[in-house]
């Protein structure tokens, strides 16, 4: 692997892939520039734009010291382009061209499949910060808040990674596309985000935690598959990509394992054992199990469909043109070309589910979801075992992947979280019993009162075991400045 290139912070855009002799490249991102800290400024209440937020910078790509924690101000965030150090004679690693010198330019005929999933890679990002813009206002303390702050600065800066991509490698249509990665909004009538899950509101810092947890999630496996590409720039900034990402799923599991953790402290000090005792337990000013459970549920059958449809003829393409792998690809065991190999997925028939060996090059997204089940079942298992701890009886489980579906085979159907198919009638009645209810979120919403005190926090969360950057117990992670 050749050694780390240093970043550099003279040029308007931090970066470490030479923009200060890329001329053509480095205007262009500049003339992107105002565009991005106008939508910025547009999200961000102006009370925390001012506020000096203890955030880590990325200041290198190596692995053992990236990045440096220091205050700064948002809008002044150092936003980059920063790509992963080059592999010495890496190649393709699957498809077609598996075996042959890995692509620094685009092929030509590949390129209208690549622009598509850098556009739909880019999209993702500035979402997820539109979709959780007013959770400052309710932060249940400057911790969690500084959590927030971070995610959303660096799925600003994965945005930044793919525009550069779009900019340096696809001309008029990179920069057109570009600025329409600032055109679209979430939950717009007129301009939408591109994913579903992507337009869903997140109203509430247990959302914000499931989002984080299962969502970003969804982002890892993508960035995985994406990091195996044959276009070697996709692939550097994949992986540098994924170094930040871990801390994302970081705040989502340990967000809903202190929520958690704090609902079965309430319970026991009051001597409830009853996780269903939902009046008493509320009265405590915590959210209980069932509705964990519930939000559970939604987000995880949101980001289910994010993989798109089980048997794909345009994940299969993908993957033979070497422009996107599975999960790990280059740890898989396999001639890395599929042509004969089948794999197992999900069909209905008869009223019943059933696994059916399918072509493996068409199963592509299948098997990036059934890696992705396994990954979130760890979560789970420790939520759980913090629960087992205090002696109440309950257990939170992800729901068979055909409950509450919008996309692929089970779109058609209405299924219980255990997996038994019922009628429209039956799930129109029930779905309160399995999904947020309007009084469960309402409730939930009622416990969105911000705690600002360094050290504090609401009532329904428990504190952090450590410190970000081991920073002790009461420490200011947002020096706030209320206009």
């Amino acid at each position: 692997m050749a050694a780390p290139q240093a970043v550099d912070y003279d040029t308007l855009i931090p970066n470490n892939v030479g923009l200060s002799k890329d001329k053509r490249v480095l205007k262009a991102l500049e003339k992107w520039h105002p565009g991005y800290i106008s939508w910025w400024n547009d999200l961000i209440p102006k009370q925390f734009q001012e506020s000096l937020v203890y955030l880590r910078t990325a200041v290198s790509v190596d692995p053992k010291g990236w990045a440096r924690f220091d205050y700064v101000k948002m809008p002044e965030y150092r936003w980059g382009v920063l790509l992963a150090p080059e592999v010495e004679g890496r190649t393709v690693p699957c498809g077609e061209f598996a075996g042959e010198p890995a692509w620094q330019e685009v092929p030509g005929e590949h390129r209208a499949t690549l622009r598509r999933l850098l556009v739909i890679q880019g999209d993702t990002e500035p979402a997820s910060v539109e979709q959780q813009r007013h959770l400052g206002m309710t932060a249940p303390s400057l911790y969690d808040m500084r959590n927030l702050f971070q995610v959303n600065v660096e799925e600003g800066r994965h945005l930044w990674a793919m525009v550069y991509l779009l900019q340096k490698y696809f001309g008029r249509d990179g920069r057109e596309e570009a600025d329409d990665l600032l055109r679209r909004q979430s939950g717009s009538d007129e301009a939408p985000r591109m994913l579903g899950a992507f337009n869903e509101s997140t109203p509430d810092w247990l959302s914000f935690f499931m989002f984080t947890y299962f969502t970003d999630r969804d982002g890892k496996m993508q960035l995985e598959s994406l990091a195996q590409s044959g276009f070697d720039p996709l692939s550097r900034t994949c992986r540098f990509m994924l170094t930040e990402e871990a801390h994302h799923m970081f705040v989502g599991e340990t967000g809903v394992g202190r929520v958690v953790q704090r609902t079965c402290e309430a319970m026991r000090e009051a001597g409830i054992d009853d996780p269903y005792d939902i009046d008493r337990i509320r009265a405590l000013g915590v959210i209980d199990l069932p509705t964990i459970q519930k939000k559970l549920n939604l987000h995880y059958s949101l980001s289910l469909d994010l993989f798109g449809a089980e048997v794909s003829t345009n994940a299969a393409n993908a993957f033979n043109a070497g422009i996107k792998g599975r999960y790990q690809e280059v740890r898989l065991e396999d001639d890395h070309k599929l042509h004969g190999d089948t794999y197992p997925v999900v069909q209905i028939e008869d009223g019943k589910v059933v696994l059916k060996d399918m072509p493996a090059l068409s199963a592509i997204n299948m098997r990036l979801r059934d890696d992705y089940v396994k990954d979130a079942s760890g979560g789970i298992k420790r939520w759980n075992a913090a629960i087992a701890k205090t002696g109440i009886e309950f257990s939170l489980a992800l729901p068979h992947q055909g409950f509450h579906r919008q996309i692929g085979v089970f779109s058609d159907s209405h299924m219980t979280p255990d997996g038994d198919f019922i009628s429209a009638d039956e799930w129109s009645a029930r779905a309160g019993d399995w999904l947020p209810s309007t009084a469960d979120r309402d409730y939930i919403e009622s416990l969105m009162v911000p705690e600002f005190t360094p050290g504090k926090y609401a009532s329904w969360i428990a504190p952090p075991r450590v410190g970000i950057d081991n920073q002790p117990g009461d420490f200011e992670y947002v020096q706030l400045h209320m206009a």
